[in-house]
């Protein structure tokens, strides 16, 4: 007879190897706390609002106070303005920062700004009035006040406004053992950083040292020995799309940025660089849905209303142009009722393989790797693919429309169709916004309303057309 086993030695695998289970939303606070925190400002009591957030991430306070509403948002940050610091400021969305900045006490302000690095404070700044952004530099040290002023005087939307000023740097001619003993004696270095810059007399940047590589070597190593191949500087008139795709690209931690004569003058971090390539996703699939790139979940129906009518009202437009060549054809639809009922599936096909394509030679007109060198062998593929998948479902439509409506010609035409519409759709897919690059527009804004109209057209066009010369 088999020895019974002890009940407690056959769980102890079984509990060794579960996995407690993980809420999907799990990064993002409990309704439950939400419902409490929503209690709190009802009841207008700080002391627990203060307790219920004091060991929440500063990003964490930053979505509560973007998901709150008018009066809610006043309330709250009259109860917690006093713990509002440049944390939590500079991870508030910029749809509402400029609102939550009016609102926050002249010298609760002035202390969250003087906290904040260099750069956070000028993407503060950037969409202030003048007298909000002269009143908060004048909060600053006569130091950072000036680091924020050079920053401002570059372009908008170039590395020299995505720049921080603080910056660590040691002669070229350093040993490990000289850096370490000048970090330890500094005490204005920044909250967090990644390289020490080496520059030359002239101070120009000319490598740089992971912390990594600092700490791991003996101290009469000298700093030139432990430079790092990704060295690159970025100029500060470089846009900040060409930063962040510079970071994507070489997987940069950090890099100086120079003035015109090369000289060091700051530095752009990973967190800014990122920040602006998701800038740009979320901007690049507004403006690909036509709803306007400033759109935020926070706005009020007026905001919405204004960025999303024009838009609607450019398709009407659009819509009424494909309206006109159902018109040319009214006779033909009169007498073949079965073409009203087949034309919407030709327009929707074409429209939807177009907008595959566009998506697709958007994202990688974006990320640069769509280019010069390899553009004709894309659109051949693109156009490939739209007679490939024109065939497909032409066959599919052509079995469709003889057993639905018992007529060989008419299977024909719209299998000849899908044909012409999905060849075509796929070519303006990817020909619309690389025609509207080269001319300087943005491919992402407008692309999607000229695919659109030219799938239409043409598949009207083409089914209309060929079954007034066939059926008829």
């Amino acid at each position: 007879m088999a020895e019974e086993q002890d009940p407690e030695i056959e769980k102890e695998p079984a509990e060794r190897t579960t996995q407690p289970d993980r809420d999907e939303d799990e990064f993002l606070p409990r309704r439950e706390l939400l419902d409490q925190i929503d209690e709190a400002i009802e009841a207008e009591d700080g002391a627990a609002l203060n307790a219920l957030l004091e060991p929440m991430h500063a990003a964490d306070i930053a979505d509560i106070i973007e998901r709150l509403h008018g009066a809610e948002r006043r309330a709250f940050l009259q109860l917690y303005s006093g713990e509002i610091d440049g944390e939590i400021l500079s991870e508030i969305d910029e749809a509402i920062r400029d609102e939550v900045v009016e609102m926050l006490p002249r010298e609760v302000l002035a202390e969250a700004v003087r906290e904040m690095d260099s750069d956070d404070v000028v993407d503060l700044l950037e969409d202030l009035d003048e007298p909000e952004r002269e009143e908060i530099l004048a909060a600053l040290d006569d130091s950072d006040r000036a680091a924020v002023q050079q920053s401002l005087a570059y372009p908008e939307y170039s590395a020299g406004r995505l720049m921080q000023s603080e910056v660590v740097t040691a002669p070229e001619h350093w040993t490990v053992g000289e850096s370490i003993d000048f970090l330890r004696a500094e005490d204005w270095l920044p909250e967090q950083f990644y390289h020490i810059i080496l520059i030359d007399p002239r101070w120009h940047p000319v490598g740089y040292v992971t912390l990594g590589r600092l700490l791991a070597s003996r101290r009469e190593v000298a700093l030139r020995d432990l430079v790092e191949d990704s060295f690159r500087t970025i100029s500060a008139y470089a846009e900040e799309g060409d930063v962040a795709y510079a970071f994507n690209q070489y997987h940069l931690i950090s890099a100086p940025v120079v003035d015109a004569d090369d000289r060091l003058v700051g530095v752009i971090t990973i967190d800014d660089a990122m920040s602006v390539l998701d800038e740009e996703h979320e901007e690049d699939i507004l403006r690909l849905a036509g709803v306007g790139e400033d759109s935020a979940i926070t706005d009020t129906v007026v905001e919405t209303l204004r960025q999303r009518l024009p838009w609607l009202m450019v398709n009407l437009i659009t819509a009424i142009v494909a309206s006109l060549v159902i018109a040319i054809f009214e006779g033909t639809i009169q007498k073949v009722v079965a073409l009203a009922v087949l034309m919407p599936i030709v327009a929707s096909m074409g429209g939807n393989a177009g907008t595959q394509t566009l998506t697709v030679a958007v994202r990688a007109l974006a990320t640069k790797s769509l280019t010069g060198s390899n553009v004709w062998r894309v659109v051949r593929r693109e156009a490939i693919v739209g007679v490939l998948n024109g065939l497909a479902f032409a066959l599919v439509m052509g079995v469709v429309a003889w057993v639905w409506f018992d007529g060989v010609s008419l299977a024909a035409v719209i299998g000849i169709a899908m044909i012409v519409n999905l060849a075509i759709a796929a070519l303006a897919g990817i020909l619309i916004p690389l025609a509207l690059e080269k001319a300087g527009a943005d491919p992402a804004l407008a692309s999607g309303t000229f695919v659109t109209t030219v799938t239409d057209v043409v598949g009207f066009f083409a089914f209309l057309g060929l079954a007034s010369a066939v059926l008829l």
